[in-house]
């Protein structure tokens, strides 16, 4: 066990451990660039712009966990700043829910050394969940962890709130939706808030694998956190997690099937299905048949 291991060790944070030793920043910027262009950085400008995720004059608050997928996400809008638009402002936000202070200076240093100008606000998010949704603690934690980031992003000025998820999330929350709600509904590439008037949610790694974000972090020689939550490490498996091992069997015996679920999202046929809700109406095939 390392130094940083045995540090982070009882603090609740799971790693992941990086297989080389720490790149510098140049190193890793460039990489970025060139080594995971294709996976990475081709696949981030595509959703940019397929999905119109940031228009001129922009203000971004981009959100930073401390995971890999927002670590990452920081890094690449710094490089699209630096070698293509340039006519947006960014905002990198970090809220503290209540992590361990191990946890903390982890998440600065490594914003520090990425060199991630980042805003950190506290919000004892652990402390409420805990007390309050002790049984199923991730959702309410999740919601209250998104109306944080929304009001802060609110006081900065800032029009748009970028959210890490990656494609692996997006096809994790079709299935779930399916198998566990009964509903057809995906994860959108972006979203206007309800609650935070004038404020946007976008997800610019909505293309991107999440093993190819995990080899960047390991790469990098980062030390990213996954989950910092003691209460969360107390519980024994998730439905998420679930879903994911199903999606790794399913891809055994059906070619391709993850892109299979990603598209599904793009090609529902009306005609086909028995109802649908829309701005909360909902309606049948019956009315129209």
């Amino acid at each position: 066990m390392t130094e940083k291991e045995k540090k982070l060790a009882g603090t609740g944070c799971e790693t992941l451990a990086p297989t080389e030793e720490r790149k510098s920043l140049a190193e890793i910027e460039r990489s970025i660039i060139k080594r995971y262009r294709k996976h990475i950085w081709s696949k981030f400008i595509k959703a940019i712009k397929e999905y119109q995720l940031i228009q001129k004059g922009d203000k971004i608050a981009v959100a930073i966990s401390g995971g890999k997928d927002s670590l990452l996400m920081a890094k690449l809008f710094q490089q699209l700043q630096r070698h293509g638009k340039s006519d947006f402002q960014l905002e990198f936000i970090a809220m503290d829910p209540g992590y361990h202070p191990d946890i903390k200076e982890l998440l600065i240093e490594n914003c520090e050394y990425l060199n991630i100008p980042i805003h950190v606000f506290e919000s004892g998010i652990f402390e409420i969940t805990n007390r309050i949704a002790e049984d199923y603690p991730c959702y309410m934690c999740a919601r209250m962890r998104r109306g944080a980031l929304y009001g802060k992003a609110q006081e900065l000025g800032c029009n748009k709130l970028a959210l890490g998820h990656h494609f692996n999330d997006v096809i994790e929350t079709t299935l779930l939706n399916l198998l566990c709600s009964g509903n057809f509904k995906t994860m959108m590439p972006k979203l206007k808030s309800q609650n935070y008037e004038g404020i946007e949610l976008i997800r610019p790694l909505y293309y991107i694998e999440e093993e190819y974000i995990k080899r960047f972090i390991q790469y990098s020689g980062i030390w990213p956190l996954n989950c910092a939550c003691m209460v969360a490490a107390k519980k024994i498996g998730s439905k998420r997690e679930e879903i994911k091992e199903l999606i790794e069997e399913l891809k055994k015996n059906f070619t391709n099937v993850d892109m299979s679920i990603f598209r599904a999202a793009e090609n529902v046929n009306i005609n086909g299905i028995l109802g649908w809700e829309k701005d909360g109406e909902k309606y049948s095939f019956l009315e129209f048949y």
